[in-house]
């Protein structure tokens, strides 16, 4: 019997393994592969790869995501704005403000050791990574994480505001005696050189050049300014960040010379409004190829002018002025000094806005800024400082140009909202919970 059985077996068996026996074609025809109509999901190879690849991906996400990412750059930002702090002392407020705020990196050096860090826009922008990968993507959504979620979106709010301040924001300032009115405001430490020509009716036509197109002129490197509304054009040959006129016969100088006298250079002042600028530039007659060489200094009380084809204009280097929607004048500045002393205890403006042909008296003090026409006014110094009593004196007001000038408010108002609703409900949940077992 079982041998009866292992025969059926293998007469029942044999035939499945003839199809491994290679059998002769027919010539002319072809074997479809049964084979290759089945799905191929990848080599293990690849699969582990891809496998591989996910893990990474998961792994990274969750880093970028963590509460720890958050505290590291937290701890990155308090070391750069004590460092940030420290260094306006050498750099002044502009030139650490770049150095360590608007940058993506540094190298910080603690005596002779230099230190490799993040700047801050870099950290800024991994922070805002992580409140919208962690707070925002990953975060449970319900009712229970509503207060939290809303929390975030008034943080990323507050990190979008200080981005668009850094790339929009216009800062500068407007000095005023009393009496004297102004529509414009001057930057604080960018230059521009302005062309100006007179046009009939007392009028004039105005060109102006941003520092980026000469900052970099050097003795044998001069920047080349052109413009179809000019007759010439301008070669810049020497531009120097800080400086003063001084006779070229007194002392050895450096530089080109415009009837005997030089611009010597100065050492920067870590305060960039205390620098004067100053270049020596050339106009090059496009007809006859004349050179008219001159000097600019930025307190220069007279432009440099010369004629060029029959026409007048008028050449001077300048803080970058910006135009207000309103004209600001100065009434009367009041200062109060603390009792016994020269320092002043409070001072205060009374100014004048006129916006077309309406007027408006507006009090700027200290802690009362004017905002109106998308710029907010001031109070920042006043001066001169040694003025005798009864002297005339100037108040000088901070103007900035701020796109998102509100939007901190609104970010504050989001970020208490939230949290207000998510305690809140905890505190309803506990004093319920407290009522039941009462």
């Amino acid at each position: 019997m079982r041998r009866a059985r292992a025969a059926e077996r293998a007469h029942i068996e044999a035939p499945a393994a003839s199809h491994d026996v290679a059998e002769p074609l027919p010539e002319g025809r072809t074997v479809r592969d049964e084979r290759a109509a089945v799905p191929r999901h990848g080599t293990p190879g690849t699969t582990h790869a891809r496998s591989r690849a996910v893990r990474v991906g998961r792994s990274a996400l969750a880093v970028v995501s963590s509460t720890g990412l958050a505290c590291v750059l937290l701890v990155l930002l308090g070391v750069l704005t004590w460092l940030g702090t420290l260094a306006q002392v050498e750099l002044g407020l502009y030139a650490a403000q770049q150095r360590y705020f608007e940058s993506f990196g540094l190298v910080h050096h603690a005596g002779p050791v230099p230190i490799p860090l993040p700047g801050g826009m870099l950290v800024l922008v991994l922070l805002a990574v992580n409140l919208i990968v962690g707070g925002l993507l990953r975060l449970r959504r319900g009712l229970a994480t509503l207060g939290v979620l809303v929390a975030h979106v008034g943080i990323l709010m507050l990190l979008a505001a200080g981005l668009v301040k850094t790339l929009c924001a216009r800062e500068g300032h407007v000095t005023l005696h009393e009496g004297e009115s102004a529509a414009h405001f001057e930057s604080w430490q960018r230059w521009e050189l302005a062309i100006t020509e007179p046009i009939d009716g007392g009028r004039a036509r105005e060109l102006v050049v941003p520092e980026e197109r000469f900052l970099q002129a050097r003795e044998g490197a001069a920047a080349r300014l052109r413009s179809a509304e000019l007759p010439f054009e301008i070669e810049v040959e020497r531009f120097l960040a800080n400086c003063e006129p001084a006779p070229a016969d007194a002392v050895a100088h450096v530089g080109s010379t415009v009837d005997g006298v030089f611009l010597r250079e100065k050492p920067r002042d870590p305060t960039a409004e205390r620098n004067l600028a100053g270049a020596h530039v050339t106009l090059v007659d496009r007809a006859s190829g004349a050179r008219r060489s001159g000097l600019v200094w930025a307190a220069e009380r007279a432009p440099f002018v010369a004629e060029v084809g029959g026409r007048r204009f008028a050449i001077e280097l300048r803080h970058e002025r910006y135009p207000m929607p309103f004209t600001l004048t100065l009434d009367e500045f009041r200062k109060e000094d603390h009792p016994g002393t020269g320092m002043a205890r409070s001072f205060e403006s009374d100014v004048r806005v006129v916006e077309g042909a309406a007027a408006r008296p507006v009090r700027i003090s200290m802690n009362q800024p004017l905002r109106a026409g998308g710029l907010v006014v001031y109070q920042a110094s006043w001066g001169p400082s040694n003025a005798r009593p009864g002297e005339p004196l100037f108040s000088t007001f901070a103007v900035v140009s701020n796109p998102s000038d509100a939007w901190p408010l609104w970010s504050c108002v989001v970020i208490a909202a939230g949290l207000v609703f998510h305690f809140g409900r905890k505190l309803g949940r506990h004093v319920r919970a407290e009522a039941r077992r009462a």
